[in-house]
């Protein structure tokens, strides 16, 4: 049997229900704050993310996914959605002399090791702002992940962690200094990063290992590197966030793994996934449009993961709704065309309710058991008796109180809409 490729998975009916509730109610948030949607392609060359993510980022060193076409392009799945959006915008000429905010979802590919809540193609949602410079467009992106939180009722579960990288030259200043620092220590760090030190230095301060951890504490400090400008700007952003009543943190040594980043830096994160604990992460990247060959434009962005917000949804036990309101059972292969008929009807009559028309026969007690199983509200009973009357047998699943009531075709969907 041909087995899933290792890191690819399938989201079956019983949990794609849950995926499809927390894609509607993100992209229902981000709509809410007039952002709009854009959709990117897989494939991308792969010098696009070379010069966007950072030649020396691990995505780019060595969890891409890259190909050589017919015509010996080298092309990637793309690992991330910045920098197709970055591509985009600009090709199609919108980023001049222009404002855009925009939206975009789907699957991502990087080549990792596989475990709970990380996947080689996993799903994001992301939003991005273009041409706004102030640190209030940098408030209103942290402000829809609050009130994604809120919608599926999560809050409690995420809490937000600030910082800012300070300019370009302030953050090689910064790498300077880091480097230095740590050099004659080398041989005292992870292995990770050792073979950051010298590619991509400032991702050691995520280091997990406890013993890197120790020596960072006596290390240069990235705040003692950020420029007035930047501090302004940050201290801007912590009075908008205090003002909103959304509560953060500022930790000093979140600084992001891609090369685009400056000036804010933010990230959602639970403590319940285990070490999976960034849920949603973002930043400036005001020098990004210029490095892929635009002009100057201030640009800011988030991404959701997917994967662990549904992982963190399942934990809360959220409910999501079924997959038929409404079950048609017919008895009798006689009226089952009638019964077609009577479904296409009130799915006509009541475009926003599921209808399931029963198919396999059986008597109306099997029926009604798997009209049960579905997770219908209600169940309406079509056999010779109702086809002869008239009237069809309409039942509630879910309250036995409301009991079974006969009404005719066109009283059902009042019925029905009406205690909705």
């Amino acid at each position: 049997m041909v087995r899933a490729v290792r890191g690819m998975r399938d989201i079956l009916p019983q949990d794609a229900r849950m995926w499809r509730h927390v894609e509607d109610m993100i992209q229902g948030v981000i709509a809410s704050f007039a952002y709009e949607e854009v959709r990117l392609p897989l494939l991308e060359f792969t010098e696009l993310f070379a010069r966007g993510v950072g030649e020396a980022t691990d995505i780019v060193e060595k969890e891409m996914y890259t190909l050589a076409d017919r015509d010996g392009d080298s092309l990637s799945l793309r690992p991330e959605g910045t920098a197709s959006c970055v591509r985009a915008l600009e090709e199609s000429g919108l980023l001049y002399n222009q404002n855009q905010r925009v939206t975009y979802a789907g699957p991502m590919f990087r080549y990792e090791k596989p475990q709970k809540g990380r996947y080689r193609q996993f799903y994001q949602i992301g939003a991005e702002a273009f041409g706004f410079a102030g640190p209030d467009v940098d408030a209103e992106l942290i402000a829809i992940g609050a009130a994604c939180w809120k919608a599926l009722g999560i809050s409690q579960h995420i809490s937000l962690e600030v910082n800012s990288l300070g300019s370009n030259e302030a953050r090689i200043a910064y790498k300077e200094a880091l480097v230095a620092y740590l050099t004659p220590l080398k041989e005292q760090l992870d292995e990770d990063s050792q073979r950051r030190l010298l590619s991509n230095p400032m991702r050691i301060l995520d280091s997990k290992n406890p013993a890197t951890q120790g020596l960072l504490k006596l290390s240069p400090q990235l705040p003692d590197f950020v420029d007035e400008e930047s501090k302004a700007h940050f201290q801007q952003l912590l009075k908008i966030l205090d003002a909103m009543g959304i509560t953060y943190k500022v930790n000093p040594n979140l600084v992001r793994g891609l090369d685009y980043y400056t000036h804010t830096v933010f990230e959602w994160v639970t403590q319940d996934l285990g070490s999976q604990g960034a849920v949603c992460a973002g930043g400036r990247y005001d020098g990004l449009v210029k490095q892929l060959g635009g002009r100057n434009t201030p640009a800011v962005g988030f991404a959701i993961g997917l994967d662990r917000v549904v992982l963190l949804c399942e934990l809360v036990k959220l409910e999501v709704k079924q997959s038929a309101d409404l079950y048609i059972c017919v008895l009798g292969d006689e009226l089952r065309s009638k019964g077609m008929i009577l479904a296409r009807q009130l799915r006509d009559e009541m475009p926003q309710t599921s209808v399931r028309l029963h198919m396999g026969g059986g008597n109306f007690k099997k029926q009604l058991k798997r009209a049960d199983a579905s997770g219908a509200t209600w169940a309406i009973l079509y056999g010779e008796e109702e086809a002869a009357s008239g009237e069809l047998s309409l039942k509630h699943l879910r309250d036995v109180s409301v009991g079974q009531v006969k009404l005719r075709v066109e009283q059902i969907a009042q019925r029905i809409t009406s205690s909705i």
